[in-house]
């Protein structure tokens, strides 16, 4: 029997450090300080806050990734959209510049979006790109974290463990929200006239068929899954290349910030022309039916350079979004008291 006001040692075997919830905290002060005596009072919220506690701990683990994944996705996703639009925009316009026309940059878009529809349009497909990443993330970083502590919670994954371990996590979030990643794809292509979301799927289902939510599916994998592999490999290379002394430091989020930085550049780069082709075919879908067809086409009309159209605000996009997800992902899951 635990002593009156602590918790049982089964309660919190292997959940580590707890937090309080700011909400629950601020209902038991609430609840205890209503009226009565002070030491009644104090008895009151001790025994009001060691409940919250006790029920968040029970908390499954995985959950708690998915809750940290879900949030630091929200965050990065937000601050980058518009370099995702911008993106999007530069390698859908190529299919109407005629050979010999001037060169369409990542400037030039952005300008142009900026004057056409406003300041608000940089944000054009915000709405999938939440509905897509805030559960998207947050099934990526419980695969994650889930796999790993499965396989590897007595030591660190090797580098190929590493690359493999990434891509799996992210074949599972891939696959299961590709129809909202090809809904966001056409509302930043701004070819579409969709109404929201849930009218968006519907309309795709209704003239194109189900199947046409897929579409895509090998090019985002053959893109997503090795971004992932990759950038996890160089990330937690390089992590494990600080001193001590900054590792353990106040400066460990900057630190582990820059490495993102690094990681990313290196998996956006060799990932680049899986993205081009992936954008043709969830774009133009009718014209594009297999991911041959889109490379023979952007081979064909643009050469080695169409597939690296749009890689410096996808370079960009990917290496900032990645760093700051894992940055924050990481402070909250020790913020938890779990191993990330």
């Amino acid at each position: 029997m635990a002593p009156h006001g602590q918790l049982p040692a089964a309660a919190v075997r292997g959940a580590g450090p707890l937090q309080l919830l700011p909400g629950s905290f601020t209902s038991c002060t609430a609840g205890a300080t209503g009226g009565g005596s002070t030491s009644l009072n104090q008895e009151k919220l001790r025994v009001c806050c060691s409940s919250d506690v006790m029920e968040f701990s029970l908390v499954h683990p995985v959950i708690k990734a998915f809750m940290c994944g879900s949030l630091s996705g929200t965050c990065s996703t937000l601050l980058f959209q518009p370099l995702d639009l911008v993106k999007t925009r530069l390698q859908t316009v190529q299919n109407n510049v005629q050979p010999g026309s001037g060169r369409v940059g990542m400037v030039t878009v952005f300008l142009t979006v900026v004057r056409t529809e406003k300041l608000l349009g940089l944000w054009k497909g915000v709405s999938p790109s939440f509905v897509r990443c805030i559960p998207g993330v947050g099934i990526y970083f419980s695969t994650y974290y889930s796999v790993k502590q499965r396989l590897f919670s007595d030591r660190a994954p090797r580098p190929v463990e590493a690359v493999l371990l990434g891509a799996g996590a992210r074949c599972v979030a891939g696959v299961c929200m590709l129809p909202v990643t090809v809904i966001k794809t056409r509302f930043e292509s701004g070819r579409y006239n969709y109404s929201g979301v849930v009218g968006a799927l519907r309309s795709v289902c209704q003239t194109e068929g189900p199947r046409a939510l897929f579409s895509g599916l090998t090019a985002t994998l053959l893109r997503d899954a090795p971004f992932s592999g990759i950038y996890v490999m160089f990330y937690s290379q390089a992590k494990n290349t600080l001193p001590h002394e900054i590792s353990e430091s106040a400066y460990a989020p900057l630190a582990n910030f820059s490495c993102g930085i690094g990681a990313g550049v290196f998996a956006s780069l060799l990932t680049q022309p899986a993205d081009v082709v992936k954008t043709h075919l969830q774009v133009n879908p009718h014209r594009f039916r297999r991911s041959a067809d889109a490379l023979a086409y952007i081979y064909t009309e643009h050469g080695l350079v169409g597939f690296f159209r749009g890689a410096v605000p996808r370079c960009l996009r990917r290496t900032m979004m990645a760093a700051m997800a894992w940055t924050v992902y990481e402070q909250l899951m020790a913020r938890m008291g779990l191993k990330s």
